[in-house]
């Protein structure tokens, strides 16, 4: 993620945190006993982050096409960020998900810059 301009390491708190011009795009989201309660036997035992994405319709479509990666809390409900098990996703994938989040949140014009690198 820090190979991304303007990106930025938090682990000030009990987890770390990674933002772009201080806008948050990824963290690290170990399950809360309300998760856990809320998910029952489908809840995660690995690594999980939670990732932004563009809006609520995005986060719904990657719950929807792969649950087995992507998944959400109620705490999240109405909150465009998804919930990823670490374990179960590619890097590629990965990859993809963490620059989709650091284009939807990173200003405009350091996204243009990323996007045509070109003066």
């Amino acid at each position: 993620m820090l190979a991304l301009p303007g990106t930025t390491e938090d682990s000030s708190g009990p987890t770390l945190s990674w933002r772009v011009k201080s806008k948050s795009l990824a963290w690290e989201r170990p399950l809360r006993r309300s998760d856990r309660e809320a998910l029952g036997a489908a809840a995660p035992h690995g690594p999980i982050l939670a990732v932004r994405v563009a809006d609520v319709g995005v986060k719904e479509a990657l719950v929807g096409d792969d649950p087995s990666i992507y998944f959400t809390t109620p705490h999240f409900n109405g909150y465009p960020a998804v919930l990823v098990r670490l374990d179960e996703i590619s890097a590629d994938e990965l990859n993809e998900l963490i620059v989709e989040a650091w284009l939807c949140r990173a200003p405009k014009r350091l996204a243009k810059e990323y996007l045509d690198p070109s003066p």
